[in-house]
């Protein structure tokens, strides 16, 4: 996607994308402390409660519990190399789901309860929002003729110009990834739930440090789709990710955490039907 050398795209995105996804979520908790009528803490506190789970001791179940963590965060990663090397968005899903699939077998891998019903939760999430996704993959070869992540680049026009319906769409589907309510079922970064953190709740240390590190990846990867609607100005795609992201923390600050099975009814009919109906327009 940029003239410089392969290697060196990828070390700059592996590096940058972790500190992007962590500045952003240290914005997350400023925003939604002032939405409360709170200080917060501040916006480098996700950098500083990394580090220290990483300086913890390690504690572990068993050992395939933490192969999990391990390849929740590598399929992750290679989710963010192929995006930036503009590759095919087929394969972006498909290591983008691998990685939540580890996460779940990670949860189902130990006996505790509240982590095995965050991970069957996670998969009724995942039957939420595939969909949309997967409709999204379709919308942008429909409008460019091309899977290729790069090939949004070289568009005349923004996509959000000719898929605003499916940018709506995905915003919802965010904030069922980004575990913002009232989606938040299967673990919630505030704990206020009845299964507690759900399908984290057995990961301490350096190992619950390797999924905050694989969830600011994944923090990233939504932040650089927003952006990708509008290709044409980096600045008015930065402006337009932030506003998504913004209303996903507005969102998840004045909704209420609702049921799975309202979760997947919902998603399959406002987003779908949202998704399904840019797909005619632009088709016609």
């Amino acid at each position: 996607m940029f003239d410089a050398p392969q290697w060196l795209i990828i070390v700059l995105a592996l590096v940058y994308a972790p500190i992007m996804g962590l500045f952003l979520m240290g914005l997350e908790r400023k925003l939604s402390a002032r939405v409360q009528g709170r200080i917060g803490p501040p916006v480098f506190q996700p950098f500083y409660d990394l580090m220290k789970l990483f300086s913890k001791e390690a504690l572990v179940l068993n050992r395939i519990q933490i192969l999990y963590a391990y390849l929740h965060l590598a399929f992750m990663m290679v989710t963010v190399v192929l995006l930036v090397l503009g590759q095919d968005l087929l394969l972006v899903l498909f290591a983008h789901a691998f990685s939540t699939i580890c996460l779940i077998l990670g949860g189902m891998s130990v006996r505790s309860p509240f982590s095995r019903i965050g991970s069957h939760r996670k998969i009724m999430q995942m039957v939420a929002y595939e969909p949309i996704l997967i409709l999204m993959v379709i919308g942008i070869y429909l409008n460019q003729g091309s899977f290729m992540a790069r090939d949004v680049l070289l568009l005349g026009k923004p996509m959000l110009l000719t898929l605003p319906l499916i940018f709506v769409a995905f915003v919802m589907a965010a904030m069922i990834k980004l575990d913002k309510s009232p989606f938040d079922v299967a673990t919630s970064h505030h704990a206020h739930q009845e299964i507690v953190k759900g399908i984290t709740i057995e990961y301490s240390g350096p190992f619950l440090g390797l999924i905050e590190l694989t969830f600011a990846y994944e923090v990233f990867v939504v932040f650089g789709i927003l952006m990708a609607f509008w290709s044409t100005n980096l600045w008015i795609g930065f402006g337009l990710a932030l506003a998504g992201y913004g209303a996903m923390i507005l969102a998840d600050n004045l909704t209420a955490r609702l049921t799975t099975n309202w979760m997947v009814r919902y998603m399959w009919s406002v987003p779908l039907v949202l998704a399904l109906s840019n797909l005619i327009w632009i088709y016609k």
